[in-house]
């Protein structure tokens, strides 16, 4: 991607992936839904929509189980992965609400089949959704165990056709250490997928990296809330980290 003025990584986007991780809906209390939050979060994202910009969106279960965490409590992975995508379908459900109060048309695709809660994912449907300008999420992972919602945004990416993978979180992009214990933590403007493997960035998990470089699916990390982020994001605007 060119810069084509200064302060603009490209020009503006038309189709993204925004993945949120479940904490993001948690608010402070740090676990459940709080609806302040997913209202919010639902004006942030009707701005962008009202711009013509086509949006999937990949929600982690986090704040209502974590099957990795409760594999190392003694569940089965297999199992406590599950779990982690039934809780990730709960947050797809609120989101689409919340977007749906919002004025915006929202579709809600599942990797395991529900057909009284969500259409199963087929990815023809779901690209036909985007180019009607409906908001479509994408959840229960990728209904298997073992993979994270990480891997789940980079390969819904790819499959429909995203431009670029916004992945949404607490801070303003990627550092050499976690900025929250390190205040002498670096920040990155840009950095490659290589150097996120080798160094061990905590940006998406491997696979999801790999993917991503595999298919040269640049990738955005950003802090969710610092308003107007995402709308600068889709503008083209340089924000957060550029992983390319």
């Amino acid at each position: 991607m060119a810069n084509p003025v200064p302060g603009q990584r490209s020009a503006p986007y038309k189709r993204i992936l925004l993945k949120l991780s479940g904490e993001a809906l948690a608010g402070q209390a740090g676990y459940g839904i709080d609806t302040d939050v997913l209202n919010v979060l639902a004006d942030e994202i009707k701005r962008i929509h009202d711009k013509g910009v086509q949006i999937g969106i990949v929600i982690g279960g986090g704040n209502i189980f974590r099957g990795i965490k409760g594999a190392t409590k003694g569940m089965d992975r297999a199992s406590a992965d599950y779990m982690g995508m039934l809780a990730t379908v709960l947050n797809c459900l609120a989101l689409q609400d919340a977007l749906e109060h919002a004025g915006v048309h929202t579709r809600v695709q599942s990797a395991i089949e529900m057909q009284e809660l969500a259409e199963p994912y087929i990815r023809r449907k779901a690209v036909r959704h985007l180019e009607k300008n409906r908001v479509v999420i994408f959840g229960a992972g990728t209904g298997n165990p073992y993979f994270t919602t990480d891997t789940t945004a980079a390969l819904r990416a790819m499959e429909v056709g995203s431009e670029v993978v916004l992945k949404a979180t607490k801070v303003d992009g990627i550092y050499d250490s976690d900025p929250r214990e390190n205040s002498k933590a670096k920040w990155f403007d840009e950095v490659s997928y290589i150097e996120v493997l080798q160094r061990g960035l905590k940006v998406m998990d491997s696979t999801a990296i790999s993917l991503c470089m595999d298919n040269q699916l640049p990738i955005i990390v950003f802090d969710l809330n610092q308003k107007g982020a995402l709308e600068d994001i889709v503008n083209g605007k340089a924000v957060g980290t550029l992983v390319r």
